[in-house]
């Protein structure tokens, strides 16, 4: 009976114990994941920060060298953009709109658009070759196929990226511009409150964060607000992170206010949710249809039909 008492109370400490640990974690996890969320967002605004600070470096240095130096690079300068040619400006815009920010990372996509059919050929020629007496138009398709699949994939990868990424911009952006409106209106500085929302909203999107960290940073570094707001454009591609920048280099640049410019931005964003919401809603009738016709009305009629079924059976019988 005391053993039996002491296996309990053992039992009952360990379950104790091990409840008290995953509470523990569960309560800990979340603020360890927001540490490394804001870490990461800290190291990339810092990594910013040091490439426009060596870049500034290098055209201070560079300044007075009009000779040899200059028209060399001049040249390399313009065999890059020879080598690359529009298509090259074109991929490195996508991939910032992807959030992919590695300088090579153009160079590897194409790349992989131009390898990448020819292995999807090989792959294509190994299966074929497994194949008991394919016919011509088989192995032509399959063929085809795979190369179409190898050059189109990276394309198609790239695309989602940049569409998953502009659709948590948007989502998170008038939010962003309702604090960025409070902020300019109690008198702070547009630069001062850039960073200031993207630290508070550093937990609830990250991207976002992410962009207007680079945003401060490039607005603190460079002489020219236009060409900072110019590139945060171009760089995140989102419909409405595109309209605060041309709305602010406007507002710039016509000398008008910028709380002024920011609450007719806050406005149309929120017009434009609610126009989206209720197309979605309008949308939802068609699309119930099918679901409704396909499995609502055949458990309607089994349960119509198979009692009067029943009944007359019996009744025959």
């Amino acid at each position: 009976m005391f053993g039996e008492d002491a296996n309990n109370e053992t039992i009952i400490i360990v379950v104790s114990a091990i409840m008290a640990m995953v509470s523990f974690v569960a309560f800990a996890l979340p603020l360890l994941n927001r540490n490394e969320k804001k870490e990461h967002f800290q190291s990339i605004i810092e990594r910013r920060r040091k490439d426009l600070f060596a870049q500034t470096q290098a055209e201070v240095s560079h300044k007075g060298e009009r000779s040899l130096s200059a028209s060399e690079s001049v040249a390399a300068s313009f065999k890059v953009q020879k080598l690359m040619g529009d298509m090259g400006e074109k991929v490195r815009d996508q991939m910032l709109m992807a959030g992919i920010r590695s300088p090579t990372a153009p160079i590897k996509y194409m790349v992989a658009r131009i390898l990448l059919p020819f292995l999807g050929m090989g792959i294509a020629m190994m299966f074929i070759s497994k194949m008991k007496d394919p016919s011509t138009f088989m192995s032509m398709f399959i063929m085809l196929l795979a190369v179409l699949v190898g050059y189109f994939l990276p394309k198609l990868l790239l695309k989602n990226m940049i569409t998953k990424r502009a659709q948590e911009i948007n989502l998170a952006f008038s939010d962003a511009l309702d604090l960025m409106l409070i902020c300019v209106q109690g008198g702070i500085g547009l630069e001062q409150t850039v960073q200031r929302i993207s630290e508070e909203i550093s937990e609830h999107s990250p991207v976002l964060a992410e962009e207007l960290g680079i945003l401060s940073a490039e607005m603190a570094m460079l002489n020219d607000r236009r060409a900072a707001l110019q590139d945060f454009a171009r760089r995140v591609g989102s419909g409405a992170a595109r309209n605060f920048a041309t709305a602010l280099v406007q507002a710039e640049q016509y000398g008008t206010s910028v709380s002024q410019a920011m609450r007719v931005i806050s406005m149309d964003l929120r017009e434009e949710r609610m126009a989206k919401a209720e197309q979605k809603a309008a949308s939802l009738p068609p699309k119930l249809t099918v679901p409704m016709i396909a499995f609502f009305l055949p458990v309607l009629f089994v349960i119509i039909l198979v009692p009067t079924i029943i009944k007359a059976m019996g009744g025959g019988g």
